[in-house]
């Protein structure tokens, strides 16, 4: 038996919250704790906060790899810290 609504202002605010994203990230996670190489060719190191932090997001969202670094790069360009 399906309930009915009887609140629809209610139900119509409940419904344009439903798909909003809210993602906190603390300072340290978003600051560049990036380690260059000066040669040629090799990968830079990130702090484990960062990574820990990309993992997370993969897990949440069942992303693979590739999506995830278009997702965060979308994140950091829209928060400006790219």
């Amino acid at each position: 038996m399906k309930k009915k609504t009887r609140n629809w202002s209610q139900c119509n605010r409940a419904l344009l919250q439903r798909d909003n994203i809210n993602i906190w990230l603390s300072d340290s996670a978003i600051s560049k704790n990036i380690e260059k190489h000066g040669a040629c060719g090799r990968s830079n190191h990130y702090s484990d906060l960062a990574i820990e932090t990309c993992l997370t997001l993969k897990a949440v969202f069942h992303l693979p790899l590739r999506a995830l670094e278009g997702f965060v790069n979308s994140l950091l360009t829209m928060m400006d810290t790219s």
